[in-house]
């Protein structure tokens, strides 16, 4: 039966395509919902907090992790799924799942564990992320993984390569992996987190840009997107000129930064939704995207992206350190495969009973659940080096 509180369009978990291995439904909860809280009482989810989003996680105490990144991509998308009518608890579940897969050390350890695994199908932390849910949790007596619905996993697995899609088809047709082959989109929820992903990064490496000192709000003068909110802000609050309220200045600009994209994905994908007209979630997934910003606004946003990648990313402190990072990675990965018993037993016991492809798998899923500073010490007790910390 529909839930007359969500839109027609909207993924309904009375008519959720189910979960790989069939279960009852709970009394009290919907099939989202427990794919939530499946979710938060994971360990790969606990594992977050030590998972660096941009800055390493000795770095600073009040720098963003993989964990916080998430909690603000699901405020975020909750905030505008109730204005949109598509389920909020389906947006909260995929929200808190997206980043399972991450490395430790950011982007930088995924493109060291990918190069690692150039010979053996290569890496993708999406991917990983589903493996990690279908496969690497160890929570149930009769089956691997957390066996969440369809839609949760669809929408864990944002981004597929062709070949991994056909891998993923092979073993479960019709599955997560088939929507790349068929070129479809997800359901709106999905679609939906993708971009509060995008709006929750941006805003907050600007915050903890500023906070490191790598960039300043004289440099965000040329971010338009930002600084329009800046004078706004400053013109409302004079008090706030000088560096004694900087800090309160950025938050106030973010802040309106923030609600200012929000109102427009709003305003964007209703239209969208209006021109479209989707009757449920077969039709979204037979349209273009429908969940977008405006094109001023998305011009704006991808302003802002190369400026943080330029000014941030690729800033010769946060390069320096990466740099170290990936050879950590690179290191620990090489230990691992000459001497798999180095690693915990199940890890092990894969890696030894395996193939030279299914050892390298077993060793990049090994790495890939590390924290940072688990990776830090494994390398220096491997090595004898400390290169981090």
């Amino acid at each position: 039966m529909q839930n007359l509180s969500l839109a027609c369009y909207a993924c309904d978990p009375a008519l959720s395509r189910g979960r790989r291995y069939p279960e009852p439904a709970a009394p009290t909860r919907t099939d989202y919902q427990r794919d939530r809280d499946r979710i938060v009482h994971s360990s790969g989810f606990r594992r977050l907090v030590y998972k660096t989003q941009v800055f390493l996680n000795h770095e600073g105490d009040l720098f963003r992790t993989r964990l916080t990144h998430s909690l603000e991509v699901a405020q975020l998308g909750r905030s505008i799924a109730r204005s949109l009518r598509i389920n909020e608890d389906l947006v909260e579940a995929i929200s808190l799942a997206h980043d399972l897969g991450h490395t430790p050390f950011g982007h930088a350890g995924q493109d060291a564990l990918n190069g690692c695994m150039q010979a053996h199908g290569g890496f993708e932390h999406n991917l990983q992320s589903l493996r990690v849910v279908d496969h690497l949790e160890e929570r149930y007596p009769d089956y691997d993984g957390i066996n969440l619905t369809f839609e949760t996993r669809e929408g864990v697995l944002k981004h597929c390569s062709q070949a991994n899609a056909q891998r993923l088809e092979a073993q479960e047709p019709g599955g997560v992996g088939a929507r790349f082959l068929r070129k479809e989109q997800p359901g709106l929820e999905a679609q939906l987190c993708n971009l509060a992903d995008e709006i929750a990064y941006n805003a907050h490496d600007i915050d903890d840009g500023v906070r490191s000192g790598l960039l300043t709000l004289a440099q965000l003068a040329d971010v338009p997107l930002f600084d329009q909110y800046r004078r706004v802000a400053q013109a409302e609050h004079p008090h706030l000129a000088g560096a004694a309220m900087e800090r309160r200045l950025l938050y106030e600009t973010i802040r309106r930064m923030l609600s200012a994209q929000v109102y427009d994905v709003i305003d964007a994908t209703s239209a969208a939704l209006a021109s479209a007209a989707p009757r449920s979630v077969a039709d979204v997934r037979a349209a273009e995207a429908l969940v977008n910003f405006s094109a001023p606004m998305r011009a704006q946003s991808s302003e802002l992206k190369r400026f943080l990648f330029k000014n941030l990313y690729r800033h010769p402190q946060v390069v320096e350190t990466t740099g170290r990072a990936q050879r950590v990675v690179t290191e620990l990965f090489a230990a691992y495969e000459a001497e798999p018993r180095e690693m915990k037993a199940r890890f092990t016991r894969r890696a030894l009973e395996g193939e030279a492809s299914a050892r390298a798998r077993a060793v990049a899923d090994f790495i890939a659940g590390m924290t940072d500073r688990f990776a830090v010490r494994e390398h220096e007790r491997l090595t004898g080096l400390c290169l981090l910390g």
